[in-house]
């Protein structure tokens, strides 16, 4: 046996399982398609994700959580469906398919049978979603945005009490230490109504940065501006007292301590949270949430309740994360907005890693249908390894159809990237002027079985235990997939092409050289 007939075999093998391999392909494809199998492996990853791992991610907070996730408009618009009656018809059957079967399993913990797993009347999901959209998504549902403004305001709140509460105790003392001086009664009546004037104003510049009309920075420098308003007046209105001066003294020196340093005082007093206290929002009972508790005065209100209610389910395992990526984002940032993007960056390359993960079992499960799938096609199909190989090896003709058709093929694909639609197409069209060596046809049975219809004898079933062999090579090869085959393919006949010249050519050569 030479080598050019061992390829011309191997070929005429490689070409028929690249065939049954596609329409393995497609029929697993359709599968996936009905059963919506990646966006469904995708949910569950996710809820693996959120609960740290596979034993947690049935508990119903974490589907209730993913259910949030999935609800948001950012993963909604990644779920693009067709409109019309034509284009939404077969998914549609689909759709009815799919919850025929998901009807059969038992129900999800906190949804009932009829929900599908993507959550409340939602047939679908996406199969794919990227991983900046899962991190917006995620510090969204938390509403973790909304906790740190709430968190700034009361802790800006405290602050302004506290310094004024300190220029009102100074003012204070100078009133008991001078209370029997009638002369400093005026003085005293006019820096009680500034002081009054320094506190409304105060409230004002809270109330602005409440309502998102001034920053932080800016809010503290306009009380800062108001204090020194206020010292002025004090000083121009203060009688020649020594107390009085000396209390002066001691607003001016409150005031360079609290407000000379603005970033400082912002620091000094919490008022940009770090990450770490940004995670420590959604833990419910923490000290960080009953400060925002205690600030929030319309408890009512369908903000609060919501946030009460996302926080009340949130699972213990999605905070742990959390604090795990917060501590490795803390030591890289100085502000809370770059605390809240460090912690979502973290979050995205938290996801990739999960996302590669999950790919890898996708695969290894689509392995295991696509060994099914092919045992089938080749029980189906009748497509025996051995009666294959045996075929090709006696049948000359059948072996030149074929490699001469795989060739083309090759030809035609081998320069581009492997794009299995136009394999396919290209299959279909050769296929017309061959016929290959399975199916259950009355020539493939005689040479399989030595049984004939014509001759009218029984079924010969326990010759097919013979068969079996082959079909389970076969299935295997099969399950290799397309791509697989076609690069075989195309190696091995780029090696037969670079065989040894035609003759012609070898004469021509010589007579070249003689002359």
């Amino acid at each position: 046996m030479n080598l050019p007939f061992t390829l011309d075999v191997a070929i005429g093998l490689i070409f028929i399982y690249l065939i049954l391999s596609l329409l393995a392909s497609e029929i697993q494809e359709l599968i996936a398609t009905v059963f919506q199998w990646r966006a469904e492996h995708l949910k569950k990853s996710i809820e693996i994700l959120l609960a740290g791992d596979v034993k947690n991610a049935e508990e119903a907070k974490v589907i209730q959580l993913a259910n949030q996730i999935y609800a948001n408009p950012l993963i909604k618009n990644i779920n693009q469906e067709a409109k019309g009656l034509l284009a939404t018809l077969p998914r549609k059957i689909t759709w009815a398919i799919a919850s025929t079967y998901r009807s059969l399993r038992k129900p999800r913990p906190g949804m009932s049978q009829s929900e599908s797993i993507f959550g409340k009347d939602k047939h679908s999901g996406p199969s794919y979603i990227p991983a900046d959209i899962f991190a917006i998504t995620l510090v969204e549902t938390l509403q973790i945005h909304f906790l740190v403004e709430k968190l700034t305001e009361s802790r800006l709140e405290r602050f302004k009490n506290e310094r004024l509460s300190e220029i009102k105790n100074i003012i204070l003392v100078l009133q008991e230490q001078t209370n029997t001086d009638e002369d400093l009664t005026y003085f005293f009546n006019n820096i009680c109504h500034g002081f009054a004037d320094l506190q409304e104003e105060c409230d004002k510049y809270i109330q602005n940065f409440k309502q998102k009309k001034a920053s932080l920075n800016t809010s503290l420098n306009c009380m800062a501006e108001s204090f020194d308003r206020y010292l002025e007046t004090f000083e121009m209105q203060m009688p020649d007292h020594e107390l009085c001066a000396k209390t002066l003294r001691r607003l001016k020196f409150l005031r360079k301590d609290i407000f000379n340093d603005i970033e400082q005082a912002i620091s000094l007093g919490g008022l940009r949270p770090n990450i770490n206290e940004v995670v420590e929002t959604v833990r419910r009972g923490s000290d960080i949430y009953q400060e925002i508790e205690a600030s929030i005065k319309d408890k009512d209100s369908e903000t609060f309740k919501g946030i009460q209610q996302v926080i009340q389910t949130l699972p213990p395992a999605v905070i742990d994360n959390l604090e795990v990526l917060a501590k490795r984002a803390q030591v890289r940032v100085k502000t809370t907005e770059e605390g809240i993007n460090a912690l979502r960056i973290e979050i995205e390359n938290t996801f990739n890693s999960s996302m590669e993960r999950a790919s890898g079992v996708y695969k290894r499960n689509a392995k295991g249908v696509a060994i099914l799938i092919g045992l089938t096609i080749a029980t189906a199909a009748n497509a025996d390894a051995f009666h294959m190989v045996n075929r090709l090896s006696k049948d000359s003709a059948l072996r030149d159809t074929i490699t001469n058709s795989a060739g083309e093929i090759v030809v035609i694909n081998n320069n581009q990237s492997i794009n299995l639609d136009a394999l396919k197409s290209d299959a279909d069209r050769v296929l017309t002027d061959i016929a290959l060596p399975i199916g259950w046809t009355d020539v493939n049975l005689n040479q399989q079985l030595h049984w004939k219809r014509d001759l009218k004898q029984a079924f010969p079933i326990i010759k097919i235990i013979t068969l079996i062999p082959g079909w389970i090579i076969s299935g295997i090869a099969i399950a290799m997939g397309a791509p697989f085959w076609f690069d075989l393919l195309s190696k091995v006949v780029n090696v037969r092409n670079a065989g040894t010249r035609p003759a012609s050519n070898s004469r021509n050569l010589v007579n070249h050289e003689e002359n």
